[in-house]
């Protein structure tokens, strides 16, 4: 049985979408690579939706190859212009200064394999293992395929010794090749030829020393070759025959097939165009059961796709329009039961299930309260299941799963809802807690959206602070904490979520900023992160709290020990205050914290108001003048902002509003300011490079002057 499960947006819209891009797993289970071909290649995490890495070539040079990972040294290996191979790590920024070899033949292509390391596939059919390689990058290549143009190439283990195999095609004939280019040993194949039809896509995997080929065909089939590692006869070209293994038609719809991947012994994915007689036709994902010769299950995408297919870790992966889209698959033992659609899904009980308690209504719900029961509950009769389902509240929550007491107190009242789901939270025990405990936050976040004046705002806050969530377990949390203005749980929330849409990140933003002060100062806001450097209202006292460099501060340091607060206020210059109160600035400090995507906040953040844009700058300004007070840029406190973020910051907000800036008359003395400050900056820094040199001679000769020795040295500088 198979099953196309919930999907979502890896990578927005981008010039890059089309059939150059390519893409590879990555240094983790959680990683990808994708490459864009002729531009960059970036990582992305799929749990976060987020990219961790860009690396793009100069103008003019040109990704020929899709970039790899070398899982062994966990570097990235790419080949621009045909010949030119870099190789370079997580940390490295410049492409342009990283490694460099360039090679005496063209690349086709580079494989990574797990435990067999980088092997890499020339254009005229020579390969070599990158080590081989790097060892003599001008080394002579052998020309194997001639005339010969490879459509397909692929790299397996084999006996702890990497295999490469790779078809070719010259006037309409199809040729297979195996080598081993630690042994040297070469076998060539040619594919037996099929009347009107030609191979479109080719995939493979390998199994008891035999090479599994599946070729998807014109004639809208998918045929088996098997091709042995080992050449049984002298014959110099063998042909190998095929047979069908699956005929892509079910009920006079054909599927127009582009890309084939392998799912599983019984399984295989096609992504094509479904054509139905009298109907236009449908781009569409499909699984179909090798063994029983059935669809098992479709997804229509209707924005069209580039007709690229690629498969890791249970998910698929293709374009859906502009965008780069996960589809998560679920693929269970093939049986006949399964393959004709007779199979009961039912899910083993204690595994939490997501529920809308929005579309489960009246038997709908009864029929998903009954596919979850436990064994012992199926053998009872139905009279005393009924019985049973009346009663439901008085039944112990260890008897269901998550979804089934999720279920049954959709209807409970508020003190036994948060009771019992407290309960839950506190098994340590339960399967996969994370998710259940998501399933716990939509349940209540269902609560309050169906009742507006139920808002349980200390639960919540005690689940965000205790647990590791993320905004995909609970996406409605921040939504509602907003519409509630419950500002000291999205504080928490911006501060802990890894995966924070950029919209909602704009949107607390917008929020924080529009929000009067008098109720800021009624709120419950955690302060944690500016009570060392702003000015704190206390009693109706203005005090002054700064930043104290090596701990001392002469008019702080006079007889504090019994007092609570300075006995003295300071006033600051206009320069020197704080634009803002403490409270907004706490908040702002989260929204500082956060992560995000230059590409997706920009959009938003061009649509924040022009005064609200001068306040952050404002307040941006001032934090970045309290860290260039130190030497080590850094500001005191829990959770502070840093130099980095501040600067960050700073440039989105210039890059989303500069002409804005420049014309409104009120942003011109910032505008000043902000040019003054950095001008003084990079003056400040120059100086320092121009010294560089000597401090560094100071250190190496620091490093030989004997410990136990006194001597007076002159050193001039020039």
């Amino acid at each position: 049985m198979a099953a196309l499960c919930e999907s979502f947006t890896l990578r927005g819209p981008g010039p890059g979408g089309g059939p150059g891009m390519s893409l590879e797993p990555g240094p983790g289970p959680d990683l990808v690579l994708l490459t864009e071909r002729g531009r960059a290649a970036t990582l992305f995490k799929i749990s976060d939706q987020k990219p961790l890495g860009c690396w793009s070539v100069k103008h003019g040079q040109v990704l020929t190859c899709p970039v790899v990972c070398n899982f062994e040294t966990h570097e990235y290996i790419a080949v621009h212009d045909d010949k030119v191979l870099r190789i370079w790590k997580n940390e490295d920024i410049n492409l342009d200064k990283a490694f460099k070899a360039t090679l005496s033949a063209d690349v086709h292509r580079i494989h990574s394999l797990p435990q067999g390391g980088p092997v890499v596939l020339f254009k005229g059919g020579g390969v070599r293992t990158l080590d081989v390689l790097l060892e003599a990058p001008q080394q002579e290549i052998e020309n194997i395929v001639s005339d010969e143009a490879i459509r397909w190439s692929g790299a397996f283990m084999e006996s702890q010794q990497p295999v490469v195999v790779f078809a070719t095609e010259k006037d309409g004939d199809f040729f297979v090749y195996v080598q081993k280019p630690k042994l040297g040993s070469l076998l060539k194949y040619r594919l037996e030829p099929q009347e009107s039809s030609k191979p479109l896509n080719f995939t493979a995997y390998l199994k008891n020393q035999t090479v599994t080929l599946l070729c998807l065909y014109s004639n809208d089939s998918v045929y088996q070759v098997l091709i042995p590692l080992q050449q049984d006869t002298e014959e110099e070209e063998q042909i190998l025959p095929k047979s069908l293994l699956l005929n892509l038609s079910v009920s006079g719809s054909v599927l127009k097939g582009t890309s084939l991947v392998v799912l599983d012994n019984d399984h295989v994915a096609v992504l094509g165009s479904l054509a139905a007689p009298d109907k236009e036709p449908k781009e569409c994902l499909t699984i179909w059961n090798t063994k029983f010769q059935t669809l098992q299950t479709s997804k229509e995408l209707p924005l069209g796709t580039s007709g690229q297919l690629w498969c890791y870790e249970e998910k698929f992966f293709l374009t859906h329009g502009k965008v780069l889209t996960v589809i998560m698959y679920k693929c269970e033992t093939s049986s006949l039961a399964a393959a004709v659609g007779k199979l009961k899904d039912s899910q083993t009980p204690g595994v939490s299930s997501f529920v809308n308690w929005d579309t489960l209504e009246g038997e709908d719900l009864v029929v998903s309260f009954q596919s979850q029961e436990s064994v012992a509950l199926k053998s009872e009769s139905r009279m005393n299941l009924r019985s049973r389902r009346s009663n439901v509240a008085k039944v112990q929550p260890e008897n269901f799963s998550v979804g089934q007491l999720l279920l049954n107190l959709k209807d409970a009242p508020t003190n036994v809802l948060e009771n019992e789901l407290k309960k839950l939270m506190s098994k340590t025990q339960t399967p996969d807690l994370q998710a259940a405990i998501g399933s716990v936050v939509t349940a209540l976040t269902n609560r309050c959206k169906a009742n507006p004046r139920y808002y349980p705002q200390s639960f919540l806050l005690q689940i965000v602070e205790t647990r590791d969530l993320s905004y995909s377990l609970c996406p409605d949390l921040m939504p509602i904490a907003l519409e509630k203005r419950d500002f000291y749980l999205l504080q928490i929330c911006l501060q802990r979520f890894p995966d924070i849409p950029e919209q909602m990140t704009y949107a607390c933003l917008k929020t924080f900023l529009s929000i009067s002060d008098a109720y800021l100062r009624m709120t419950d806001v955690d302060l944690d992160s500016v009570i060392c450097y702003i000015d704190v209202e206390f009693n109706n006292k203005g005090v002054k709290t700064e930043i104290v460099e090596n701990g001392f501060n002469a008019e702080l340091d006079q007889d504090t020990c019994d007092t609570k607060i300075p006995r003295q206020t300071h006033s600051k210059s206009d320069g020197e205050s704080c634009p803002i109160g403490p409270h907004r600035a706490a908040l702002l400090n989260s929204v500082l914290h956060s992560a995000y995507s230059e590409t997706f906040l920009l959009p938003h953040l061009k649509n924040l108001p022009a005064q609200q844009v001068i306040l952050f700058l404002r307040y941006l300004y001032y934090l970045y003048v309290k860290c260039s007070e130190k030497v080590n840029t850094t500001l005191p406190g829990v959770r502070s902002p840093t130099i980095n973020q501040i600067m960050d910051w700073m440039c989105l907000l210039l890059d989303a509003h500069f002409t804005v800036m420049v014309i409104l008359p009120e942003a011109r003395e910032l505008l000043s300011n902000l040019h003054k400050f950095v001008r003084a900056q990079v003056r400040f820094y120059s100086e320092l490079n121009k010294i560089e040199g000597s401090l560094r001679e100071l250190q190496r000769l620091n490093h030989l002057r004997d410990s136990q020795t006194y001597s007076i040295e002159v050193l001039e500088i020039i």
